[in-house]
């Protein structure tokens, strides 16, 4: 007997099934596209850039290995080693200064770092929540460094002049000083809304303004200058109106759950409530608001005044928070303007600001342990910010170098050469 092969043949999908299958797998490849080429990647590509451009210029300024180089021919090793020393024991060192120091005896000790990055995060995060705000409404505000200053020294004075309650003297404090910070950037607001003055000049100006007059009034007696003392530097604040420590032991004060608050707080503004709605038409397009019956003015007056005060709630963590035992007129530290570098990082995102603050905490905590151990300028740790802020502000760079797709375009779809040759002879 013959045996009879039974042939199972599969049916073809239907063209609607395979349309669909082809849909589906377009779909995810343009999701792909869209996180790979997105700017969260493009902001941590920036940060490894920079790092990897921080590594070259430890290495060159290294002595064992501009020594190892007068040789490299006879012995290449020795300059790759002294390469991989140099770098691996700066980084190394930044990691132990700002995340965990291994070489402590125990994990309290050892943490300290963690908490030290958290200190310096805090006056950025706030600030940084600020400037953001402000980018995201079209407003360029550069004048954190001028709120920050009339914020603090409106905190500080409420901080050793009054004797309050310990919770009470706290929160008068932090108002006085949001108040402060808030009314300095809604002058800017307000001019631009009534006059149309340009806030970067305004807030510039205002920059020198508050300045001058923070060292006015550390100067006279009976205003900041502390008593029985002819130095500009006001007294210490009082116990009751310093955050208490988050982590007895440890730096790290309630404040920084002030900037996880302010935090949350920007974030519901713009993604959930109406005027955060205004904010961001505005920033897309001020003509547009105005033709759908927004008031721009007053969302001008509002952005600057919400920003001057987070900007502010740098300025109170800084004198309630880190320097308690009186300041002088460099409280601000820098922060106003790195606050524009970590908006920039965060792509005026709250959260991402919240990153990007504790990253640049990370820096500055861990800069001195590398220049300490490592024996690595400190100033290499400000070249990597600044390499950030370059490679942030030139995306398509980033992108070229990594050879990212570019979010919202079309797979570039490869046409074989059978399909060539069958177009080709069609068109004959």
């Amino acid at each position: 007997m013959s045996e009879q092969t039974e042939v199972v043949t599969q049916p073809e999908p239907a063209p609607e099934q395979r349309d669909r299958t082809v849909e589906q797998s377009s779909r995810w490849q343009q999701a792909m596209r869209d996180i790979v080429g997105g700017s969260a990647m493009i902001s941590v590509l920036a940060v490894l850039l920079a790092l990897i451009a921080g590594g070259i210029l430890i290495a060159v300024t290294d002595a064992r290995v501009q020594q190892a180089a007068g040789y490299f021919f006879a012995r290449p090793g020795d300059m790759l080693g002294a390469i991989w020393n140099a770098v691996s024991k700066a980084y190394l060192a930044l990691f132990r200064g700002s995340i965990y120091n291994f070489a402590r005896d125990d994990v309290g000790s050892a943490l300290t770092s963690l908490t030290d990055t958290l200190v310096f995060a805090t006056p950025l995060i706030a600030a940084g929540l600020g400037v953001g705000l402000g980018f995201r409404a079209g407003l360029f505000n550069i004048g954190g460094r001028g709120q920050m200053i009339m914020a603090a020294a409106a905190a500080g004075w409420v901080g050793f002049s009054f004797n309050l309650p310990p919770v009470i003297h706290v929160i008068v404090a932090v108002a006085a000083g949001l108040i402060a910070g808030g009314i300095w950037g809604g002058i800017v607001g307000l001019l631009k809304a009534k006059t149309g003055a340009h806030e970067v000049i305004v807030t510039i100006m205002l920059n020198f303004v508050a300045l001058y007059f923070l060292m006015y009034m550390l100067r006279t007696p009976g205003l900041l200058q502390a008593p029985g003392g002819n130095t500009p530097k006001t007294p210490p604040m009082e116990p009751t109106a310093i955050f208490p420590p988050l982590f007895p032991g440890h730096n790290v004060h309630w404040g920084f759950l002030t900037a996880i608050a302010a935090t949350v707080y920007v974030w519901w503004l713009l993604n959930r409530s109406s005027m955060g709605f205004q904010f961001r038409a505005v920033g897309i397009n001020p003509n547009a608001a105005r033709t759908a019956g927004m008031s721009v003015s007053s969302v001008y007056i509002w952005t600057m005044t919400i920003s001057g005060a987070l900007c502010g709630l740098a300025g109170v963590n800084q004198v309630l928070g880190t320097v308690t035992s009186g300041f002088s007129s460099g409280i601000d530290a820098g922060i106003g303007f790195d606050a524009i570098t970590v908006a920039l990082l965060g792509r005026s995102r709250p959260w991402g600001i919240f990153a990007a603050g504790l990253l640049f905490g990370a820096f500055k905590a861990g800069g001195f342990t590398m220049q300490a151990a490592a024996q690595v300028p400190v100033d290499i740790v400000l070249v990597v910010q600044s390499l950030i802020v370059l490679f942030i502000a030139a995306p398509p760079l980033v992108r070229a170098i990594f050879r990212l797709p570019t979010p919202g375009t079309a797979p570039r779809r490869r046409v074989r050469a059978s399909d060539r040759r069958a177009e080709k002879g069609a068109a004959a």
